[in-house]
């Protein structure tokens, strides 16, 4: 909209029009309001061309027919010289098809010589018009910068989340997993060389103990770091459903077909984490019997699904308010050029499916289904 400077400013119009006279009475027309005008009139093609380069305006006017041209001829010589202003027809009688075909070309509006006593209002809303049509592209514009700007803050933080997962994992592994080891290396000398049958049943109590700390560790490590995936994503699906329906007892039906094992780590990992916060929140929230895993990949796309029996997503199961979740499953798809999709109906379970746009041509390697 225009600002305080702007309405007291001269109204600058360029009138392209091959009468003298339909000049003069549009001029004055404008000046009745006894607001400041600047008015340019021009002839022809050329000098209308050259008055764009050498003047800003507010406003063009413009007779449809003149002398080897026309108004949208007028119109697409404006484009070219990239200038965006309101372009309005000031014609008389052309036929509803050339008004339809004006507006449709993207020219303003379309009033009749006729009606004059209407040229400062439709003057004045095509003017707003334009201007709220180009806040509205400047808003885009910034709302897709700030969006390309979260995409890459989401990449960078989902980098850094993996390399301090990695980072722990390997701290475990080499500190805990040391002196677990070292425990274990004690209780079995212990056991050998105990006599007495309390401390034989304390040992063995200890070194299942010991075991459970060491499966423990390992799917701490294998959750923070899925060194599965050196595997293949087949491998690694695998071993998430298997492991998912060991620990909850829930059935867990997999498939995997892929075209190539060959895919870039990222894409790989985002697969892995998307079915791993799947299965989790099943686990958690579903109350379900039934969990399904489909992951299916050609040359040109990759689709993971992972689809439940249980109660869909409830109020008491939505994502509580701050909290990263299937939202940030979404923001990783976008790292790698995918999307996810959630379907969950009321009481029929819920279904969270993985698409990625792929770019391989390798031969399928690998085959497995889970019954």
């Amino acid at each position: 909209m225009p600002n305080d400077d702007q309405k007291h400013a001269p109204l600058r119009v360029l009138h392209l029009e091959d009468s003298v006279h339909d000049h003069l009475l549009v001029r004055r027309e404008f000046q009745k309001s006894g607001e400041p005008l600047e008015m340019v009139h021009v002839e022809n093609l050329e000098a209308f061309e050259a008055a764009l380069a050498q003047k800003n305006f507010d406003v063009v006017l413009a007779d449809y027919r003149l002398p080897g041209f026309t108004a949208l001829d007028a119109w697409q010589s404006m484009k070219g010289l990239a200038v965006r202003l309101p372009f309005i027809l000031l014609s008389g009688a052309i036929g509803e098809t050339a008004a339809v075909q004006a507006i449709q070309a993207g020219i303003s509006d379309y009033l009749p010589k006729e009606d004059l006593s209407k040229l400062r209002h439709v003057t004045q809303r095509a003017i707003e018009m334009h201007h709220i049509v180009l806040a509205r592209e400047q808003a885009d514009a910034e709302l897709a910068q700030s969006q390309k700007q979260l995409a890459s803050f989401a990449e960078q933080l989902q980098i850094t989340i993996e390399q301090e997962r990695a980072a722990i994992a390997r701290e475990i592994h080499d500190d805990i997993g040391g002196s677990l080891a070292a425990i274990r290396f004690d209780l079995a000398w212990i056991g050998r060389h105990a006599n007495d049958a309390d401390t034989r049943t304390h040992v063995s109590a200890a070194t299942d103990m010991l075991q459970h700390a060491v499966e423990a560790s390992q799917r701490i490590m294998m959750n923070l770091r899925p060194a599965i995936l050196d595997q293949g994503l087949v491998a690694a699906i695998h071993w998430l459903g298997d492991s998912f329906s060991r620990r909850t007892g829930i059935a867990t039906q997999i498939r995997a077909q892929m075209h190539s094992e060959h895919l870039p780590k990222a894409i790989q990992l985002t697969a892995y984490r998307t079915a791993q916060e799947a299965l989790t929140n099943a686990g958690k929230y579903a109350q379900c019997t039934q969990v399904k895993i489909d992951l299916a990949g050609d040359a040109h796309f990759l689709t993971l699904e992972i689809a439940d029996n249980g109660q869909g997503i409830t109020d008491s199961t939505q994502p509580k308010e701050g909290g990263f979740g299937l939202n940030g499953l979404k923001e990783r798809a976008k790292t790698v050029g995918g999307w996810l999709d959630i379907s969950s109906p009321k009481g029929l379970g819920t279904s969270i499916t993985l698409s990625i746009p792929l770019d391989a041509d390798q031969p399928m390697t690998q085959e497995r289904q889970t019954p």
